[in-house]
């Protein structure tokens, strides 16, 4: 398989309450002083989120998640020449971010959460990606979902979200999927790992697949501890044929650009 040129997308929760970094980036000083490292580290893309959607996380305003993520953006693009994507499902979020030098938009609800999300991503003919996730709502829940086939409901998924937002005037090369890992999957892991097994029949879509392992649960152990396993789990993926890893540890996951 011809792989791409691999991109790693560094993640910056400006939240109170992420579950993977307790918050420690959650003021405009310390989430710029991240994005600096995470560039230094070999980031090539930086995704800004203002709200946490994992399980037990709470809903937060419009007016909140914009006080958190524009000062962010703004400033960054003062000083990176850097794609920066927004992570959000929530259309002024992505307007506003796009208008504040944002270049990207992540829906993890792959255009579902908001109506209007779509005729955003058409204004500014900007890349978006579409994740799968069992939830219909942007939380997601702790269920151990069963799947008779876990590739071919993602795919059938992913298949309609492209539909739908090819007939709302987004461009094939607009679009990047994410299959989805974790709690977004199920609470059991084996399908996280058949997944990343299983990467490669994803291409029959025909876009850029985007992975991010990055702490999930389904990896096991301490925080501290996942950060060899999701190296090795990448290192799967990369050979899947992925184009983007969305990783907090850009410093451990880097050396796989050595090998696209």
């Amino acid at each position: 398989m011809k792989h791409k040129k691999l991109q790693i997308m560094g993640i910056i929760n400006v939240t109170p309450d992420s579950f993977s970094d307790g918050g420690k980036f959650h003021t405009l000083k310390n989430a710029i002083k991240r994005a600096k490292e995470l560039e230094k580290q070999g980031a090539n893309i930086l995704d800004i989120g203002g709200e946490s959607t994992g399980p037990g996380s709470k809903n937060v305003s419009l007016e909140e998640e914009l006080k958190r993520v524009i000062p962010v953006i703004k400033e960054l693009r003062k000083s990176t020449k850097l794609p920066i994507s927004i992570d959000t499902y929530k259309a002024e979020v992505a307007q506003q971010a796009l208008g504040a030098g944002a270049n990207m938009v992540n829906d993890i609800t792959a255009l579902r959460g908001d109506p209007k999300m779509a005729s955003v991503i058409k204004k500014h003919k900007c890349q978006v990606i579409l994740m799968y996730s069992k939830d219909p709502t942007p939380r997601t829940t702790i269920k151990k979902k069963k799947y008779k086939d876990v590739i071919k409901t993602i795919k059938d998924f992913l298949k309609k979200r492209i539909q739908y937002a090819k007939k709302q005037g987004i461009s094939n090369n607009q679009i990047i999927i994410d299959p989805g890992m974790g709690h977004f999957i199920s609470a059991l892991p084996q399908y996280s790992y058949e997944i990343i097994a299983r990467l490669h029949e994803f291409h029959t879509l025909g876009y850029q697949i985007l992975i991010g392992a990055s702490r999930k649960s389904f990896l096991g152990g301490s925080m501290e501890s996942r950060v060899e396993k999701e190296a090795v789990v990448s290192a799967i993926a990369y050979n899947g044929g992925v184009s983007i890893i969305r990783t907090h540890d850009v410093k451990q996951i880097k050396w796989l650009k050595s090998l696209s």
